[in-house]
């Protein structure tokens, strides 16, 4: 067997795609059904000229975000609250989950008669994110090393210390988990509320004008334009993610896992 290096043999998986990509629009000949690569690509180049395709960007990536971060940080702070007592755990477990069975589409109608279409994909971003983060938050803290807890208690550890010292590497891998789901769920649930809602100057509303013109270039464009952001997005919360667990928590919680 050859021992090829990582790069090109991703780079020679990418070159397949594309080349059945390729072959598949010519097959099926035509620009409605399929676009062929080339076209997707030139369309995009076209769209990041245009001052309205980085002010759509930044109007959704910014409400998107601004969404999720909301969703980490409460679910964090109800994980933990649940966590301590049980009677806040009872209280919670309905609404968490009530937003997990809803279909999105329901709380995207909802969003639009409460919020109104621009900050849509705020709320829905939230919806989405908040019950992960919160069921994983929840789990982490319970799943904490008991005898690492019980010499802090013979030793009268404070709680605070506690919490950094142990509780801090039971959270980092569920945690890591969670965002690695969700993120890109979040992202998708985002742009598909704005579809629905069409906020002006919107990815969404970019997304519908293509459906509506028929332009399957366009639309391939803009999901080219998501998957490289809600990519970047993920990989940097990660990153930041691991930087605020320690070293020492990654590895070994990886330690754990080899």
């Amino acid at each position: 067997m050859f021992n090829f290096p990582d790069w090109s043999r991703k780079a020679a998986i990418l070159l397949f795609w594309l080349i059945l990509w390729h072959g598949l629009s010519l097959l099926v000949h035509n620009q409605i059904l399929l676009v062929g690569p080339l076209d997707a690509i030139k369309a995009w180049s076209a769209q990041m000229i245009s001052p309205d395709f980085w002010k759509a960007l930044w109007f959704s990536f910014g409400r998107i975000s601004l969404g999720l971060l909301i969703a980490f940080l409460t679910g964090l702070l109800t994980g933990t609250l649940a966590f301590l007592n049980p009677l806040i755990r009872e209280f919670l477990t309905p609404a968490i989950q009530f937003m997990k069975s809803v279909p999105v589409a329901s709380f995207v109608i909802l969003a639009l008669i409460w919020t109104g279409s621009k900050n849509l994909s705020i709320f829905i971003s939230f919806i989405v994110v908040y019950p992960v983060i919160h069921v994983n938050t929840l789990a982490g803290l319970s799943n904490a090393d008991k005898k690492l807890l019980e010499m802090a208690q013979v030793f009268q550890i404070p709680l605070w210390r506690q919490a950094v010292s142990i509780y801090r590497i039971s959270l980092y891998p569920y945690l890591e988990s969670a965002l690695q789901t969700v993120l890109g769920m979040g992202f998708k649930s985002g742009i598909a509320a704005e579809v629905i809602g069409v906020p002006d100057g919107s990815v969404g509303e970019g997304l519908y004008m293509a459906k509506i013109y028929l332009s399957t270039a366009d639309l391939f464009a803009w999901t080219f334009t998501i998957i490289i952001i809600s990519t970047l997005f993920e990989k940097g919360v990660l990153l930041i993610l691991k930087k605020l667990a320690g070293k020492g928590v990654v590895v070994q919680n990886e330690e754990k896992r080899g």
